[in-house]
């Protein structure tokens, strides 16, 4: 039976156990990391790590969905319907590019790519808590500036997708197949301006 993320019981160090484990997921990968390693980087027993994940793949999809909540939170911009869209949609575009080319980001993108055929639900967790969440996130703003006459959307799931896939462009790939692991402010702000700059080609009233 696969245990549901119902069955996390926060305490005084869940926090510490989810700081330590994100250490050593970035640093070893999913296969390699074991709760030995995670409960003596996190500072506490594995008995005190198991109390709160019985299994290692709960472990992992509660530090993904963590990291993906705070980074939806932090993006305030986006909860004020009233910015135009072409600053909120860059602000997005920012965000997303900061998080996409960051260490943690990299990492657990290969372990998703490399885990889900065996485990799918650590798959299903990687889409919900951040494709998934993202589109949801950005649909809610894109609702709000049709209802306002700034924007012309009939399908906003896929104008949402649309975006993230415009500022993915030439980065993202570049970066997964190893030509490139780092980027210039010069090389995202090109990329960001330029799928703001088509995105609303398309959508702008």
């Amino acid at each position: 039976m696969t245990v549901s993320a119902a069955t996390i019981r926060q305490g005084r160090k869940y926090d510490q156990v989810l700081d330590g484990a994100r250490t050593v997921f970035v640093a070893m990968g999913y296969e390699r990391a074991s709760v030995d390693e995670i409960a003596r980087v996190a500072g506490v027993s594995k008995a005190t790590l198991y109390s709160y994940f019985p299994e290692k793949r709960l472990l992992f999809t509660e530090v993904y969905r963590a990291e993906m909540l705070r980074l939806a939170d932090s993006a305030v911009e986006l909860t004020d319907s009233s910015l135009p869209p072409e600053r909120a949609l860059r602000e997005a575009g920012y965000r997303m590019l900061a998080y996409l080319t960051s260490d943690f980001a990299q990492a657990m993108y290969r372990i998703c790519v490399t885990e889900s055929p065996r485990f799918p639900e650590i798959g299903r967790a990687f889409y919900e808590t951040g494709p998934e969440l993202g589109r949801a996130r950005l649909g809610g703003y894109l609702r709000a500036a049709v209802a306002q006459g700034h924007l012309q959307i009939d399908d906003f799931d896929l104008a949402a997708d649309q975006f993230f896939q415009l500022c993915q462009t030439t980065i993202c790939d570049r970066m997964l197949c190893g030509v490139q692991d780092s980027f210039t402010e010069a090389e995202i702000t090109r990329t960001v301006e330029g799928a703001v700059s088509m995105f609303l080609a398309r959508y702008s009233a």
